[in-house]
């Protein structure tokens, strides 16, 4: 099988991203990130994802500024993964799948994990997308502007 094309000249957003953060790993890196865990091995034991496909996410969630290797906060000789500020963005992502799977994916009563605002101690409220009035928007209230595509020269 050859490799996919990247979508460097794509023009959607959404296609642009997926073909970033959007396999399972690397969306699930960034979610241990956000949880704290910053090492090899810790990722590698806390998702149990192979090495080889462990180092391939990391090298390019590092490349694309997503993540930054950092010498150990313990002094060790360890390198960490921390998330940068392009990473620490993607935290509405990650909520708002989150938010989806706990709609949709678990049965009425069913367990699952809680995410909780700290200062509270009470479960993050549902994200929806707002207008600049502050209501709520749904698919059907929004658009998508086409770029048009220049002639060529």
């Amino acid at each position: 099988m050859s490799p996919r094309k990247p979508m460097n000249d794509e023009y959607c957003p959404v296609a642009r991203s997926v073909d970033l953060i959007g396999d399972r790993w690397s969306l699930l890196i960034v979610r241990n990130a956000f949880d704290g865990t910053s090492r090899f091995g810790d990722f590698q034991r806390g998702l149990g994802v192979a090495r080889n496909i462990l180092s391939d996410r990391l090298r390019k969630l590092v490349e694309a500024g997503i993540l930054e290797l950092q010498g150990a906060s313990d002094g060790t000789a360890y390198q960490e993964y921390v998330l940068t500020a392009k990473g620490e963005s993607l935290f509405p992502i990650v909520v708002a799948l989150r938010q989806w799977g706990e709609q949709h994916l678990f049965a009425r009563g069913e367990r699952h994990s809680l995410l909780i605002d700290r200062h509270t101690g009470k479960p993050v409220p549902l994200m929806a997308p707002a207008g600049h009035d502050g209501t709520v928007l749904t698919a059907a209230d929004t658009e998508v502007q086409k770029v048009k595509r220049s002639a060529a020269v």
